[in-house]
């Protein structure tokens, strides 16, 4: 769940600043002609990519750099990822500081542009950031699920969500941590501390927690949701220089804007796959990637049939290698990433996109997938396995958008 960088979240920042604003020793009100005017303070949030003498080069999460000069007096405090309370935190020698950490530096901004002078520096280490990652990804391995919201319940705080064909009730709580997605990203870390009003009947949403033993329901420790725009259609123009095409959507009618920005995911379906998937949506191929015969019920297997994953009629092939079971956005998640060069005019095309006003014909790719015609042609008004997420739906961690982690 926590990609990359992304236990400092916004909302982390934010309370981590009210917490420093807040610790002043309260001893009466000092006389306004002897209150002198705050100096104004700066930050910069950031991952430490070099470190010489008592200078840090950060790289912020808008991909700039600024180098931070720690002073002698000034405080380092280390905290555990996922700690908000600055009472937690160990008073750490700048020594303590390595490459890769994540930091947030308060202070004066330096005398050039591009520089700090720390009073202040809030660290979590690299390590303990991976360990925390690791032990949160396992457990939406385990425990997660994910599609599309059907309906919205706030007087029992139910969220009834569609994971496929089967309808799954999440059941939300006080403690129920909540998650929304913005803009063009769906990086976890850039996610946002939400709310139950906020999930709408339409949105893509993931939830983690325990799921009742008949897994029609699911008791949600945690709730990530997002509300994406679904396209598909033949690529109309490219401008490769302005990194945008057009399209008219299948399902509206309307020509449509795409903008594909570095953080979009572009990819190709391997022509064996786009088949298997088109078969599938035509109902002649199983879930399992085999043939059905007449009058055989969905999910059986013909006898003599290979596994699953086996190098059958369902396999994919080396390009588009995998189950051929997996979902479209399964599958994705496992293709090589393109650009939008690769890209070229007739291409039939799958977009999933974030919208700014849903009333503009202009939209964000977040992930892009060509090679499709023959799935547009077998399944044209889309289906609940013929449509892409824009995250793994298949029980992984919320790292989403189907990138590939470099």
């Amino acid at each position: 769940m926590l990609t990359k960088a992304g236990v400092f979240s916004t909302s982390l920042v934010a309370g981590l600043l009210m917490f420093g604003a807040c610790t002043a020793p309260a001893f009466g009100k000092v006389p306004q002609a002897q209150a002198a005017a705050p100096e104004a303070m700066t930050r910069a949030l950031g991952t430490v990519k070099a470190i010489t003498g008592n200078s840090l080069t950060i790289a912020t999460d808008k991909g700039e750099q600024v180098v931070v000069s720690v002073p002698d007096g000034a405080r380092i405090l280390q905290l555990a990822p996922g700690s908000t309370n600055l009472k937690d935190a160990q008073t750490i020698p700048l020594t303590g500081v390595s490459v890769g950490d994540r930091i947030l530096a308060t202070g004066k901004a330096g005398n050039s542009a591009g520089t700090l002078t720390a009073l202040r520096v809030i660290l979590m280490k690299s390590t303990a950031i991976a360990e925390k990652r690791a032990t949160e990804e396992a457990d939406w391995q385990k425990r997660g699920m994910g599609g599309i919201v059907a309906a919205v319940d706030p007087a029992t705080g139910t969220l009834t969500v569609l994971e496929g064909t089967k309808k799954i009730a999440v059941h939300t709580s006080g403690s129920t941590i909540f998650r929304r997605y913005a803009g063009d990203s769906v990086k976890f870390e850039d996610a946002v501390s939400s709310s139950f009003a906020q999930v709408h009947a339409g949105d893509q949403l993931r939830a983690r927690g325990a799921r009742s033993d008949d897994g029609l329901s699911l008791q949600a420790d945690e709730v990530v949701s997002g509300s994406f725009k679904n396209l598909s259609g033949l690529i109309k123009t490219i401008d490769t220089a302005d990194g945008t095409l057009t399209l008219k959507d299948l399902a509206t009618k309307r020509t449509m804007t795409v903008k594909v920005t570095a953080n979009s995911n572009v990819h190709t379906l391997p022509p064996q796959a786009a088949m298997m998937f088109a078969a599938r949506a035509r109902g002649t191929v199983a879930a399992g990637g085999q043939r059905r015969g007449a009058g055989q019920p969905e999910g059986a297997r013909p006898e003599g049939a290979r596994p699953e994953g086996g190098r059958g009629e369902g396999s994919m092939g080396a390009r588009g290698s995998g189950n051929a079971g997996a979902s479209l956005s399964q599958l994705v998640n496992r293709l090589p990433l393109e650009t939008i060069a690769d890209l070229k005019v007739g291409d039939a095309v799958m977009v999933v996109a974030s919208e700014s006003d849903p009333a503009s014909s202009q939209v964000t790719a977040i992930t892009l997938l060509s090679g499709v015609e023959p799935i547009l042609q077998a399944a044209p008004s889309g289906s609940s396995d013929m449509t892409l997420s824009p995250w793994d739906v298949s029980g992984s961690a919320p790292d989403m958008g189907g990138a590939q982690q470099q």
